[in-house]
C-alpha cells in the first residue's frame, strides 16, 4: 500500500480521473444533508402525509425529466463547466432550504436543488464515459462511489452530532451543507484545468434503435429507486418512529459500507460483465422489496435499507454496457437521453402511490416494487456477456454493425 504523501502529490491527483472524484465527493456534501433531515424536516415542520411527500418527491424529478435540454446548452458551455454550474445550484438549492418551512417553500428549493443535482448527474456520467477508457470504467465508477460515500459519511456524521448533542435547527445545518458544497467546486475550478474529450460530441439528442435495452433498463431502474427513494426512509419515520439521529446512523452504515464494497464491486463487473452483475442486482431486489411489504421489525426494515441502498452500487452495470454498446460521439447525448428516461417513471409513480395508497396499506407500494424487479430481471437477461456494437441484446436486435454508429 503507498503512502498518504504518494496520493498528495499533484501528478498524482490532478488528472481527469481525480477531477472527477473529487466532483464525486461535492455533490453529496450538499445531497446527503437534504436527504438526511428530508423526512423529519417535513413531518416536523410541514405536517407532511404520504400524499405530501409523494408530491414532493415528483416535483423534485421533474428536471430530471427535462435533463436532455443540457445538449442547448453545451452548444454555448463546455460540459466540465456547465457541470461545475449545475453543482453550485445544487449547493445553493439545499443552502436556502431550512429557510422556507412550508408546502409551497419546500417545493421552490426542491426545484431548485433538484435542477442542479440532474444536471450534474448526467454531467458526471458523461464525461467519465468519454475520459475514461472503457477497461477502467467500471473501476473508476467505482472509485467515484467511493468518494461519494467518504463525503456522505462525512456530512451524515457531522448531522448526527449535531443532532444529538447539539440540537442546531435544520436551517443552519441545510446552509452548511450547501455552502461545503460550493466551496469544494471552487477548489475544482482554482486547481485543474479543462480537460477535453477524446471525441467531439454530437450536440442534438440522439436515440438509437439498437440501444433499446439500455434505454429499457434505464427507465425500469427509475421506477425502483423512486420506490426506496420517497417512501423506504419515510415508511423508517412514519412506521417506526425513527429520529433524525437513527435515520442519519442509517445512511451512516449504508455509507460506509459503500465506501469500502463499491470500487470491489467494479471489478467484479469489469470481471465477470454486465449481465451477470444485474441479473444479481435484480434478484436482490426482488427479494429486498418483498420483504419491505412485509417487515413489521424496525431492526428487519433498517437491514432491508441497508441492502437496498447497497444494490445502487450495481448501476455502475448500466453505465458501462452503455459505454460498451455505443459511438463514443453518442455518449453525451445518450448520458442526456438516458437521464430523462429515468426520470419518466420517477415524476409520476411518487404522486400516483402517495395518492393511490393509504398510509396503512404501505406494503403495496413495495409489492409493486417487486414486480418492477421482476420485469428487470427479464430485462437483464437479455444483456449479451460480451456487449459491443452489433452485438447489443441477445433476442431483438438487428445484424453485426461493421462500425460503431447505426
Amino acid at each position: 500500500m503507498k503512502p498518504l504523501g504518494h496520493y498528495l502529490k499533484p501528478e498524482v491527483w490532478r488528472t481527469p480521473e481525480g477531477c472527477l472524484i473529487i466532483l464525486s465527493a461535492a455533490m453529496p456534501l450538499a445531497f446527503a444533508t437534504w436527504m438526511s433531515l428530508l423526512n423529519n424536516f417535513v413531518v416536523e415542520k410541514a405536517d407532511f402525509g404520504l400524499a405530501e411527500i409523494g408530491i414532493l418527491q415528483s416535483v423534485r424529478e421533474i428536471p430530471g425529466l427535462l435533463v436532455v435540454s443540457a445538449l442547448l446548452f453545451l452548444l454555448f458551455i463546455k460540459e466540465r463547466t456547465f457541470g461545475l454550474m449545475a453543482l453550485i445550484l445544487l449547493g445553493v438549492g439545499v443552502a436556502v432550504t431550512g429557510f422556507y418551512p412550508s408546502a409551497f417553500g419546500l417545493y421552490v428549493t426542491t426545484v431548485i436543488m433538484s435542477v442542479g443535482f440532474h444536471y450534474y448527474e448526467t454531467v458526471q456520467m458523461s464525461l467519465t464515459l468519454q475520459w475514461v477508457d472503457k477497461e477502467r470504467a467500471p473501476l473508476s465508477l467505482g472509485r467515484q462511489l467511493s468518494a461519494r460515500s467518504i463525503a456522505s459519511i462525512i456530512a451524515y456524521g457531522m448531522i448526527w452530532v449535531i443532532f444529538t448533542f447539539f440540537g442546531l435547527d435544520y436551517k443552519w445545518v441545510y446552509l452548511a451543507g450547501g455552502t461545503m458544497t460550493i466551496l469544494l467546486v471552487l477548489f475544482v475550478v482554482l486547481a485543474f484545468p479543462s480537460y477535453q474529450p477524446k471525441e467531439v460530441q454530437h450536440k442534438k439528442m440522439i436515440l438509437r434503435k439498437r440501444y433499446w435495452l439500455f434505454y429499457a433498463l434505464t427507465f425500469m431502474g427509475g421506477a425502483r429507486r423512486q420506490i426506496f427513494v420517497a417512501f423506504a426512509s419515510f415508511m423508517m419515520v412514519v412506521k417506526f418512529d425513527f429520529s433524525v439521529a437513527e435515520i442519519t446512523m442509517l445512511y451512516l452504515v449504508n455509507q460506509a459500507i459503500n465506501f469500502w464494497l463499491a470500487p470491489k464491486i467494479g471489478k467484479f463487473i469489469s470481471r465477470w460483465g454486465e449481465r451477470r452483475a444485474l441479473i444479481f442486482e435484480y434478484i436482490g431486489l426482488i427479494l429486498v422489496f418483498s420483504g419491505y411489504a412485509l417487515v413489521a421489525e424496525a431492526w428487519i426494515g433498517a437491514v432491508l435499507y441497508i441492502l437496498d441502498h447497497l444494490f445502487f452500487s450495481f448501476a455502475i452495470a448500466q453505465k458501462s454496457y452503455l459505454q460498451k454498446i455505443a459511438d463514443p460521439k453518442d455518449i453525451a447525448s445518450t448520458s442526456g437521453v438516458s437521464f430523462s428516461i429515468n426520470h419518466i417513471p420517477a415524476v409520476f409513480i411518487p404522486v400516483l402511490f402517495g395518492h393511490a395508497f393509504p398510509d396503512e396499506a404501505m406494503w403495496m407500494v413495495f409489492a409493486a416494487g417487486a414486480g418492477m424487479a421482476v420485469i428487470s430481471l427479464i430485462l437483464a437477461f437479455n444483456v449479451p456477456r460480451d456487449p459491443r456494437p452489433g452485438n447489443e441484446v441477445v433476442f431483438g436486435g438487428s445484424k453485426p454493425l461493421p462500425q460503431a454508429a447505426e
